[in-house]
């Protein structure tokens, strides 16, 4: 329904009463009830408040930050007075790298590298579509594959529970070290995009997108400072390592991802507040209309935030991923084990928007299978963190996806068609090498 009607929040809000309606028997009052009773429900819970909070504080950096000059300043010195961006091959590899090397939290990695490429990419004429699939290609896959964070905690708990209960024995660091050694697609969305990006390959809806034109917006011969732009995006990266510190007390795998990066806006916006007012870049009164009106800005996308953490919800309620896994047991071969635990887990973290909810329902699913038909149980989890990195990749009800669009200023639906070809070429590569590896 969102690539048909290109209304995500209307489709969202139809997934999640058609749901509920399924849930409370076919009531309609019941159903009705259950809608109010489940946003109550889910704005009761801090981690969504702090994430909601985050998307929308998002925009007032953003809006100070281009307000202030330091995008201009910034695109002067790499593009008029360095040389260092004169193609789009050039313009892309920085954002690419960007998600390459900040691999702390996925959503600050999406936000940096859009707020980098952005003015990159509009002054080498480059569609936000492209920048976004760039954005979006590097933060998953690169936070899976270097899971000192939020995704390494959450798979060492699954499978340090495995241990636990006796269905394995090893040590979890072990463990997730193998498994993230299969972890194909993550592996191939990484050497596609820089092929992309390197060769300038166009498929599918890609070939139809318009650059923005925005060239003339950031031609200033006069900058002021790129300080101005690269001091809080600096501070952002140094804050969330903070800040996951002091959650996760003393231990950076351990802290919260919400609280980390709430916390980091705000404590951005603050400096910035200092910084900008302090250097008369802007007055106070300049400084709380331009971080407003910013935050206006992506209240929507806020609101498709807490409907795609509502139909998470409600599908975890109705026991999907568990009833296609019953499906997927029934008469399986070793040889196709990884391919099949590969495929269910992309079906269900693309239906879901959710790679950590498809490790929590997969990974316990996914070790017994392999148990039980003495396959290779690091392959198996590999294959499910892999279907759940290409969920998170591409799902137009995806965290990551929706933050990718926002931080590139591109449609969500228009760039969830636009690099879905090529996510799906990297999930075709993945899973020729599951099924290499079952057999071998």
């Amino acid at each position: 329904m969102a690539i048909y009607s290109r209304n995500v929040l209307l489709s969202l809000a139809g997934g999640v009463l058609f749901a509920l309606y399924i849930l409370n028997d076919f009531s309609i009052f019941q159903t009705i009830e259950a809608f109010f009773s489940l946003f109550t429900s889910l704005l009761s819970e801090a981690w969504i408040l702090k994430t909601l909070a985050f998307a929308i504080l998002v925009g007032s950096v953003m809006e100070l930050i281009e307000r202030s000059g330091g995008i201009e300043s910034f695109v002067y010195f790499v593009e008029k007075k360095n040389s260092f961006i004169n193609s789009s091959r050039s313009a892309l590899l920085v954002p690419y790298f960007i998600g390459i090397f900040i691999f702390i939290e996925s959503s600050i990695t999406s936000l940096i590298a859009g707020a980098v490429g952005k003015p990159l990419c509009d002054t080498q004429n480059i569609p936000r579509a492209k920048l976004a699939f760039v954005c979006d290609s590097t933060s998953a896959p690169i936070s899976s594959l270097i899971v000192l964070n939020g995704w390494g905690a959450l798979l060492l708990g699954l499978i340090a529970t495995q241990i636990e209960s006796g269905m394995i024995s090893g040590d979890s660091v072990s463990i997730l070290i193998e498994s993230v050694m299969y972890n194909f697609y993550a592996m191939s969305a990484l050497v596609v995009t820089f092929l992309v990006v390197w060769f300038g390959i166009d498929i599918g809806e890609m070939k139809k997108v318009k650059p923005q034109n925005n060239h003339q917006k950031y031609s200033k011969t006069h900058p002021t400072s790129m300080g101005y732009m690269i001091y809080p995006i600096i501070l952002m990266i140094l804050f969330v390592f903070l800040f996951l510190y002091i959650t996760g007390e003393g231990d950076i795998l351990k802290g919260s991802g919400s609280s980390s990066i709430f916390y980091t806006m705000v404590s951005t916006l603050t400096f910035m507040f200092i910084y900008y007012v302090g250097s008369k870049n802007m007055s106070a009164k300049l400084y709380t209309k331009f971080a407003l009106k910013g935050a206006k800005k992506l209240f929507g996308i806020a609101m498709i935030l807490l409907f795609a953490f509502a139909i998470g919800r409600v599908t975890s309620e109705l026991k999907t991923g568990l009833y296609l896994a019953s499906l997927a047991n029934e008469n399986l071969s070793v040889y196709l084990l990884a391919g099949v635990i590969f495929l269910l887990s992309s079906f269900i973290s693309f239906s879901t928007g959710t790679s950590w909810g498809t490790f929590s329902i997969m990974i316990p699913v996914a070790v017994p299978m392999a148990v039980g038909l003495d396959g290779e149980v690091a392959l198996a989890i590999g294959a499910v963190i892999s279907g759940g990195v290409f969920g998170d990749h591409c799902s137009p009800i995806s965290d990551t996806t929706i933050i990718s669009s926002m931080a590139s200023e591109c449609e969500v639906i228009e760039h969830v068609k636009t690099q879905l070809p090529y996510a799906l070429i990297s999930a075709f590569i993945a899973l020729l090498l599951f099924l290499l590896f079952s057999v071998i």
